[in-house]
């Protein structure tokens, strides 16, 4: 089966790198137009210039601090202005904060729940009249297992992730009239930058290969995923192939939650 999504124009959050760099690649290889937001725009025209090879889709670069209610509004604005009314919006930004709960401060908890929550609710609001009146849109809120098996220490992240499922399950009763599909999917031990950063903490003189390899032996597929393989789970739920799938958490991690 062929996904395409010729002429969609998608927005992702935190697209500069990891899991919604490789969604935005994706898109564009669908032949999505896709506008990329996060913080840095450094590093976000080096992910807009490796993604436009991938496609002839358009890639817009937008850096903004979502966590403030102004720059999500002026981000939404620029894409707009850039590629035309809002078709997908995946919420994908994000940090995995977590600590014993007792060390967890106010200054953090709103710092995590203003990211990843908040940030999500805002772009909601903001692209949802348009796709009511288009009747049709796509939204993918990006979460974790954690929201589904929170475990020790796993706060603020387990519970902002909680309630972005939560988010996703209203939004898909309240959008299903208006042919608007809500899905999240909930990342495992997969690929990323952050992983890269752990391994560049690790003291021991070890490749990433093999460090990669060594993380992966706790999983029931005996590896860590791919940023691919969760990028095509991304494009598929976007897709009209996806078409009748919405309020679902769909758990892309190789079979680590034990919560289906």
């Amino acid at each position: 089966m062929e996904i395409r999504m010729d002429g969609r124009n998608a927005i992702i959050t935190g697209g500069s790198l990891g899991l919604g760099k490789a969604i935005a690649t994706e898109y564009v290889r669908s032949g999505a137009n896709v506008a990329i937001i996060a913080r840095r725009q450094e590093p976000l025209d080096r992910a807009k210039a490796e993604i436009e090879k991938a496609g002839s889709g358009k890639v817009v670069a937008i850096a903004a601090d979502i966590r403030l209610a102004e720059d999500c509004d002026q981000a939404v604005t620029r894409a707009e202005a850039e590629l035309g009314g809002i078709d997908i919006l995946v919420n994908n930004a994000g940090t995995s904060q977590r600590g014993p709960f007792l060390d967890v401060s106010d200054e953090l908890w709103q710092d995590d729940l203003d990211l990843k929550l908040f940030a999500s609710i805002r772009l909601c609001r903001r692209v949802i009249p348009g796709m009511r009146e288009r009747r049709w849109g796509r939204i993918i809120n990006v979460l974790n297992v954690g929201a589904k098996m929170p475990g020790a220490e796993g706060a603020p992240t387990a519970v902002s992730r909680a309630a972005g499922m939560a988010l996703m399950k209203v939004l898909s009763n309240e959008g299903a009239p208006y042919n608007i599909l809500v899905n999240g999917m909930l990342v495992g031990k997969i690929r990323s930058d952050q992983w890269e950063r752990r391994h560049a903490e690790d003291p021991r003189d070890i490749s990433l290969d093999d460090w990669y390899a060594e993380a992966g032996q706790d999983q029931p597929l005996g590896r860590l995923g791919l940023p691919e393989e969760f990028a095509n789970m991304a494009c598929f739920l976007a897709s009209d192939a996806g078409s009748y799938i919405t309020g679902t958490a769909i758990n892309v991690d190789g079979g680590l939650c034990k919560v289906v």
